[in-house]
């Protein structure tokens, strides 16, 4: 991919809770074909997904450009109006909140600068439109996910990074999802995948980075992993997957 075509570069970056390294020296970059990133827990893939959202702590060293601006430093809403969505780890929601006031509380001002408008999130999420007036954290874990999505789509983002989308979700709800995720990357959306389900990585990304104790270990392509039986056992503790 020439640098041009390159969305979201990161370089050199460290991340720290306190004096404790949880990311270093992450390098790579996200253009317009999905990215996924995979590793065992506790590898820093979430504190990875936090530093790119400027979600804090962790605490931030290195370069986090995007369309050729630095974001590194800047604060969590600053990110986010440049063109960075998150879906985080856990969906996040409000209890409080149904899911409509969850929709309306985007800025109008982001809604208006795209084609993803609460209509629009209805139209691909046909559910969320049938249960709208409940409580967030009355839906199911897919509709939950739904939600989550929606909600990160109506900032109207050019990358949207999403933190393990698939956790917790029954097999159907995954097919879902990675259909979902499929629709989104031919609409032009850069994604960002970090996930431990291997088999979602790989459906849906060709380009997979591995991370290891905090590093990226590893960059290859989802066929080669498919294949590499040793490397699914060394990096991810994880049975090969099935032919």
């Amino acid at each position: 991919m020439a640098e041009s075509e390159q969305l979201l570069e990161v370089a050199g970056l460290r991340a720290h809770y306190g004096s404790a390294l949880a990311v270093e020296d992450a390098t790579f970059a996200v253009g317009g074909e999905p990215v996924a990133i995979v590793g065992r827990n506790g590898m820093g893939k979430t504190t990875l997904c936090r530093a790119i959202a400027g979600i804090q702590p962790p605490t931030v060293q290195g370069s986090i450009r995007f369309a050729g601006a630095e974001l590194a430093g800047r604060p969590s809403y600053r990110i986010c109006q440049a063109g960075i969505g998150y879906v985080p780890q856990g969906r996040r929601l409000f209890g409080s909140l149904s899911v409509e006031e969850h929709l309306r509380m985007i800025s109008p001002r982001l809604v208006k600068r795209g084609r993803w408008s609460i209509d629009a999130v209805y139209a691909l999420f046909p559910r969320l439109a049938e249960r709208r007036k409940v409580g967030g954290t009355q839906l199911s874990g897919g509709e939950q996910q739904m939600l989550a999505i929606a909600r990160a789509l109506l900032t109207n983002p050019r990358v949207l990074l999403m933190d393990e989308p698939s956790e917790g979700l029954a097999p159907r709800v995954v097919e879902e999802l990675v259909e979902t995720c499929r629709t989104l990357a031919g609409e032009g959306i850069g994604l960002l995948l970090v996930e431990q389900n291997l088999s979602v990585a790989t459906a849906l990304a060709d380009r997979i980075l591995v991370m290891v104790a905090g590093r990226i270990a590893l960059e290859t392509t989802a066929a080669a992993l498919e294949a590499d039986e040793d490397a699914q056992r060394r990096y991810l503790g994880v049975e090969p997957l099935a032919a």
